[in-house]
C-alpha cells in the first residue's frame, strides 16, 4: 500500500490550483507514495469583509494550517509566502521554497494603463505598501479597501465600482487568467511584499519522511532570494503592520536584493538596495534593512522592532 501524504491547502480557488500543483510534481517525482489535499478554512477567509489591517494579530491565511500540521491532520502545508510571518512556530520549519512565478504586481482596468486613468480614478486595495507606491507615482487616484477572492476583484472592475485593482501577477498567471492584465506594473515604483509568487512548505521538524519527499520542490535560488527577503523584514520588525517590500533575484551567484519601507502615513518613502554572494542570503537581507534604518526608517519603525 502506498503511504499517504496529506497536504493542507486554504480552500480559496488559487490555494487550490496551487496545491494541486505541489501534488501533481510530488506525484510524477514519487509516485511510489500517495498525495491528498486537505482543505482548510483560515481567519483570513472567514473575514473576507473586514480589512486585514483591522483583523488581531499576524498570519490570517496560516495559523490554521499550522495547528493541522501541529496535531497530524496534514503532513505539508503549501503557502503563498508572502502571507507566512516571518517566526514559524516551535516545532515546525519552512522546508522548501518553490521556484518563483512572475514577482510583479499588475494593474487590472478597463483597458487603461496607470498613466492613462482619470484624475481620481478609483483603485481598490488592501495593503498599504500598494497604496502608498502607487500615490507615490499618481497622487492625485484614490484607493480605496476591497476583500475579497481574486474572482471578486475582478468584478468589482468589470461592474464599474471600481477603475481598477492592483493584484499579483502570480495569482492571476497560475490560474489561467493572464488575458486580465491591463499593466505589469515597474519594480522600480512598486516593489512586492517578501515572499510574493513563490510557494512556502511546511511541514514538523521531526517528519524526516515528509522532509526526504518534498525535497524536490525547493528551488535553489528561490530559496536565497526570499531567505534574504526575510530576513530584511526580520529585522525591521516582521510582525507589524508597516509598509514594508523586498525583492531578492539571484545571478551567477550574485544576490541583489531591492527593499522599500514607508511610514504609517505614506509621506515618507524609503528606497535602497545591495547585492552579494547568495550563500550569505539572511546576511545580506540584515544589511539592506540596515541601511533603510540609517537612512531614517528607525524613526518611524520603533514600536515595530521592540
Amino acid at each position: 500500500m502506498k503511504k499517504l501524504f496529506r497536504i493542507g491547502s486554504r480552500a480559496s480557488r488559487l490555494a487550490l490550483v496551487q496545491a494541486q500543483a505541489v501534488r501533481a510534481m510530488l506525484s510524477e517525482a514519487h509516485p511510489e507514495a500517495g498525495f491528498e489535499i486537505v482543505r482548510i478554512s483560515t481567519q483570513g477567509d472567514q473575514n473576507r469583509r473586514v480589512s486585514l489591517g483591522r483583523l488581531p494579530g499576524v498570519g490570517f491565511f496560516v495559523k490554521e494550517l499550522e495547528v493541522a500540521l501541529l496535531d497530524g491532520s496534514i503532513d505539508i502545508a503549501v503557502h503563498s509566502l508572502k502571507d507566512m510571518p516571518v517566526d514559524v512556530p516551535p516545532g515546525l520549519y519552512l522546508a522548501a521554497i518553490s521556484r518563483r512565478e512572475d514577482p510583479r504586481d499588475v494593474l487590472v482596468t478597463r483597458g487603461l494603463t496607470l498613466s492613462e486613468l482619470p484624475e481620481g480614478a478609483k483603485i481598490g486595495s488592501d495593503s498599504l505598501r500598494r497604496a502608498f507606491q502607487l500615490k507615490a507615482v499618481r497622487p492625485d487616484i484614490e484607493v480605496s479597501s476591497i476583500r475579497g477572492n481574486i474572482e471578486t476583484r475582478l468584478k468589482a472592475v468589470e461592474t464599474g465600482r471600481f477603475d481598477g485593482v492592483i493584484l499579483a501577477a502570480a495569482g492571476l498567471i497560475r490560474l489561467g487568467w493572464e488575458d486580465s492584465i491591463t499593466q505589469l506594473l515597474p519594480l522600480d515604483d512598486f516593489l512586492p511584499p517578501p515572499g510574493q509568487a513563490a510557494l512556502g512548505i511546511e511541514i514538523r521538524k521531526d517528519d524526516d519522511d515528509t522532509a526526504d519527499i518534498i525535497a524536490v520542490l525547493d528551488d535553489e535560488p528561490t530559496h536565497q532570494a526570499v531567505l534574504a527577503e526575510r530576513a530584511f523584514l526580520r529585522r525591521l520588525g516582521g510582525g507589524c503592520r508597516a509598509p514594508i517590500a523586498a525583492l531578492g533575484t539571484v545571478e551567477n551567484g550574485i544576490l541583489t536584493l531591492r527593499g522599500m519601507v514607508a511610514d504609517e502615513e505614506g509621506r515618507q518613502i524609503i528606497r535602497e538596495s545591495i547585492a552579494g554572494d547568495a550563500a550569505e542570503a539572511g546576511e545580506l537581507g540584515e544589511a539592506l534593512a540596515g541601511k533603510v534604518l540609517q537612512k531614517g526608517a528607525a524613526g518611524f519603525l520603533g514600536e515595530c522592532r521592540q
